[in-house]
């Protein structure tokens, strides 16, 4: 079997390293959601002086993973939050609102840092959340 030269082009060669960062400061980090999310079961958790194991058998789901929630290390359905939530007292859309008033505390500190303008709304408005 003889190997013949052929003029096709060469498949692209896709460096496996990144391109370096520009020079500056790092653009800062949008917050993640469940970040947040976590944030505020482990913030009324302990304002209550309740336990993960506590929270978690009452939510009926595992302490490890209640730990990951709160940590923001996994992303739970809404069905886990509500049980979580309904563990703490609260109901799911009281966890959401505020979630989204620490998303919103949080862009607007980074776009004051940043010097970056708030937007004006969408064409639809405000963004609203719905439990």
């Amino acid at each position: 079997m003889t190997i013949r030269a052929t003029n096709q082009p060469r498949a692209r060669v896709i460096p496996l390293r990144p391109f370096p960062a520009p020079p500056g400061p790092a653009p800062a980090r949008e917050p993640l959601w469940r970040d947040l999310v976590g944030d505020v079961l482990r913030r009324e958790r302990l304002s209550q002086e309740r336990t993960l194991k506590d929270v978690a058998d009452a939510a009926r789901i595992s302490m490890a993973y209640l730990s990951e929630v709160e940590r923001g290390r996994k992303e739970a359905s809404s069905e886990v939050l509500a049980a979580a939530a309904r563990a703490l007292g609260l109901s799911l859309a009281d966890v959401l609102a505020l979630a989204q008033g620490e998303l919103i505390r949080l862009s607007g500190a980074r776009s004051r840092s940043t010097g970056q303008h708030e937007r004006p709304a969408g064409p639809l408005g405000t963004v609203r959340l719905a439990a």
